[in-house]
């Protein structure tokens, strides 16, 4: 078993260790929900200050130009690119994850219906991620297609000739198992379905080879491994193969092919910028931007490698310590334990022991109380179990911070402060 001693000194042997002094943390907190939200980059709150007060505060409408806030979709955007696979010029950062999804969603239906009209099915998991179930149903009921549903491990065997699209999270965000990309997509493809890639909870956390496994469409957010900061804009990529077919379905301005001539017509500006829509929020991209250079600050230490590596590491010490020190708890593991099937992220299926309605809510609600700060996920009370969640993010995360965070958790379910009244107000939700 590892100790606390073993663990630091993996610690001070970390490649990678410099790059936690880029983030702001609170003493005394780990952080182990980066998932959900990435902690603050060190330079931003200077660097908003500077756009607040200089950019716009002194240059006004100029700082449009001046500054060079017109182009930061694309200059973020080919930021990600390295990380996802794919080429400067073919990723955009704008809008919403949801917002994006519609876009891409409603372009592969499009190409469904001109290339394989008899194709009138989009599949998916049962378990993926609720708005991108929401946003395949809108858009199903509008153009006349079926949503099917249906459990990971019989995506392959569904993907009969009625499928047009693939919609699927590389990284499940209940348990952290994680899609073979390639494989997934060349099965779509033999099939002769378009896939479309959520990767909300990849970008950032594991390398990601979209052009190599030759994916139609993908999406993320900036707020989470990217540490974009609360509600920051996502990003789309097409498949340079796709990307001139058709206009996706919110022809705004910022998309148009040139938005200042002001005309009445729309005409989809090149590649992916049709991707692009309305007004950028500009204070909210150089938040993303941000987070983003830390990676560029990675590169010189390994880049996505070596993370991946740390990660890896990270998640593998998570489950080792809390199969050795909270045996017998009423805790299994949810997450894959191949290497190739796990994210970044270790999940925690909770068996309750008591009838008085207790559940994992209250002992993640204990372990925040204490500093350690994961999040809960609820079960469905038939086919999921409640969930503990923990985001091991390795640009900050250390080794120390597992062996307390486990050593936390042991505490906790020994003791039986989970039980507590307070910790089981569900109106205190992380």
């Amino acid at each position: 078993m590892k100790t606390r001693v073993d663990c630091r000194q993996l610690d001070a042997q970390d490649p990678l260790r410099p790059l936690r002094e880029l983030f702001s943390l609170p003493d005394g907190v780990i952080y182990l929900d980066g998932n959900s939200l990435g902690a603050l980059p060190k330079t931003a709150p200077a660097r908003l200050a500077e756009v607040v007060t200089r950019e716009w505060g002194q240059g006004l409408v100029r700082s449009w130009n001046s500054t060079s806030w017109f182009t930061l979709p694309q200059r973020l955007g080919d930021k990600i690119a390295q990380l996802i696979g794919a080429d400067p010029g073919e990723v955009v950062v704008t809008d919403s994850t949801s917002i994006n999804l519609f876009k891409v969603l409603s372009a592969a239906l499009t190409m469904a219906a001109q290339d394989t009209p008899n194709r009138k099915r989009v599949l998916s998991e049962r378990s993926n991620f609720p708005t991108d179930l929401y946003i395949a149903q809108a858009l199903c009921q509008e153009r006349g297609f079926e949503l099917q549903l249906v459990e990971p491990g019989d995506l392959s065997a569904s993907l009969t000739k009625e499928v047009a699209v693939l919609l699927l999270t590389h990284v499940n965000y209940r348990t952290g198992a994680m899609h073979d990309m390639a494989a997934m997509t060349a099965a779509a493809h033999a099939a002769g379905a378009l896939t479309v890639w959520d990767l909300a909870h990849s970008a950032g956390a594991v390398p990601v080879e979209l052009k190599r496994a030759q994916a139609d469409f993908a999406v993320g957010c900036g707020y989470k491994y990217l540490n974009g900061g609360p509600g920051a804009p996502a990003f789309v990529w097409v498949n340079p193969r796709h990307a001139e077919r058709f206009w996706q379905p919110l022809a705004g301005w910022w998309g148009h092919a040139a938005p200042f001539e002001f005309s009445a017509d729309y005409r989809p500006a090149a590649g992916i910028n049709r991707y692009l829509c309305g007004t950028q929020p500009v204070l909210s991209m150089v938040a993303l931007e941000c987070g983003l250079d830390i990676f560029a600050a990675a590169q010189t230490l390994g880049g996505m490698a070596a993370l991946r590596t740390k990660s890896l590491a990270l998640t593998d010490l998570f489950i080792e310590l809390v199969e050795q020190r909270c045996a017998g708890d009423a805790l299994a593991l949810a997450t894959p334990r191949a290497h190739a099937q796990r994210g970044s992220q270790v999940c925690l299926q909770w068996q309750p022991v008591s009838a008085d309605g207790s559940t994992a809510f209250a002992v993640m609600q204990a372990l925040i109380a204490r500093g350690v700060i994961g999040d809960f996920r609820a079960g469905d009370g038939n086919l999921q179990q409640d969930i503990l969640r923990f985001g091991c993010t390795p640009l900050y995360l250390g080794f120390e911070d597992v062996w307390r965070a486990v050593e936390h958790l042991k505490q906790v379910l020994d003791s039986g402060e989970w039980k507590r009244p307070e910790f089981n107000q569900k109106h205190a939700v992380t």
